[in-house]
């Protein structure tokens, strides 16, 4: 089969590579239909996390019909369309037990390694380097997926892959950010980046109930993205202090909750924003944090920081007496997928949201390569592209 593997830093190529097979009875093989460029995978892509090998199949985001099962596997049969969310669980555990997917205990068989560096390990991701199990990713033609018992979401056959395929990740990634915030009702909250994480943590917001949101990002056609559903407020951080405009926009409180779906690779034209920069350049840190920095200094006292954006390490002059002396909640992690599944394909049935409008590019697997570059240099308009291994590359 043909897959997109990693060999180096912004080195991706498509490759010849063995089809999967059943290896455990709770394995399935998907044939994949759809999958998608996450922002997550521009940090493999960029090389800020650890534990990857050549010719690692990259790709967490991914839909397709099910062509295999193995015997243990009875809620699913061949021809089954399905999303596979990109946390994958054993459904057993205290932690699945819990909903709390993401920290399932059973499906990262490289748990040592995320043991030395974190204390403990969460679970297993597709496509995610070998820190997260080592597991072959989405974006290639089949995938194998273990614990299909529990991970595999059906999904109806009158809805079409763009309408579904991000309940794999992003919808449910946005929407998790927005409920960590613990809105009540009419709050204020400001999103930090304006990419598909964002995206979706701008609509949820105003689901569950937001008085007012605000948008931050420098790239216009993600702040004309974000302000597209007619209420959302933007900010444009290359043009305004951002810090001032916020406490203008709230009567001087700033924002009740404050969501930073950037993440490590944070970019800003203040002097830490310079600073993170180099020192990720020369190797001295991981993360470059500075829209985080930003989230927790205009978040209200008593407010609500939440944080989907990915962190791969330590963060350097992090503003932890800040949070501490404004009494901020801080809540983030790697999203509980399937808890969000049902109620978000009911939003999707009911019409109250068509996750499609993120996409801006569709492309053939063999593209991935041309695409990774796109979507990392945020050339052509760029915020969301879908590949179809079915379909033929442009020329």
């Amino acid at each position: 089969m043909k897959a997109l593997c990693w060999h180096g830093r912004g080195d991706v190529r498509v490759e010849r590579v063995p089809d999967p097979s059943i290896l455990n009875p709770r394995d399935a093989i998907i044939e994949v239909t759809s999958t998608a460029i996450c922002g997550s995978d521009l940090h493999l892509y960029d090389g800020f996390i650890p534990a990857r090998k050549r010719g690692d199949i990259l790709g967490h985001e991914f839909m397709g019909e099910v062509v295999e099962i193995g015997s243990k596997v009875r809620n699913l049969r061949p021809g089954d369309r399905v999303v596979v969310p990109f946390t994958i669980a054993c459904g057993g555990c205290f932690f699945c037990r819990e909903q709390l997917w993401s920290l399932c205990d059973n499906s990262n068989p490289n748990a040592s390694m995320a043991e030395k560096i974190a204390g403990y390990s969460g679970s297993g991701l597709f496509g995610y380097s070998h820190l997260y199990g080592g597991y072959p990713g989405g974006q290639a033609e089949y995938v194998r997926v273990p614990f299909a018992d529990v991970g595999p979401f059906k999904v109806p056959d009158e809805l079409l892959d763009e309408h579904v395929l991000f309940l794999t990740d992003i919808f449910p990634t946005g929407c998790m950010a927005a409920e960590n915030c613990g809105l009540r009702g009419g709050e204020t909250v400001a999103v930090w980046g304006c990419g598909p994480v964002g995206q979706f943590a701008i609509r949820s917001a105003w689901l569950l109930g937001a008085g007012r949101v605000v948008a931050i990002d420098r790239i216009p056609e993600r702040l004309q993205m974000a302000a597209s559903d007619g209420r959302t407020d933007v900010l444009n951080y290359e043009d305004v202090d951002v810090l001032e405009e916020l406490r203008a926009l709230t009567d001087g409180h700033g924002p009740d909750a404050c969501i930073d779906a950037v993440g490590l690779e944070a970019h800003g034209t203040t002097l830490d924003a310079w600073y993170d920069l180099a020192k990720t350049r020369t190797m001295m840190a991981t993360d470059r944090s500075h829209a985080l920095r930003q989230a927790i200094l205009a978040c209200r006292k008593g407010g609500v920081v939440s944080i989907p954006g990915v962190y791969a390490g330590l963060l350097d002059k992090f503003p932890l007496g800040t949070a501490f002396a404004k009494a901020l909640t801080l809540r983030m992690g790697q999203t509980h997928v399937h808890r969000y599944l049902p109620k978000l394909l009911d939003h999707i049935e009911r019409g109250d949201i068509n996750p499609s409008f993120v996409i801006t590019h569709r492309a053939s697997l063999d593209e991935a390569p041309d695409m990774y570059r796109l979507f990392r240099d945020k050339q052509d308009e760029c915020v969301k592209v879908v590949l179809e291994p079915g379909r033929r590359a442009a020329h």
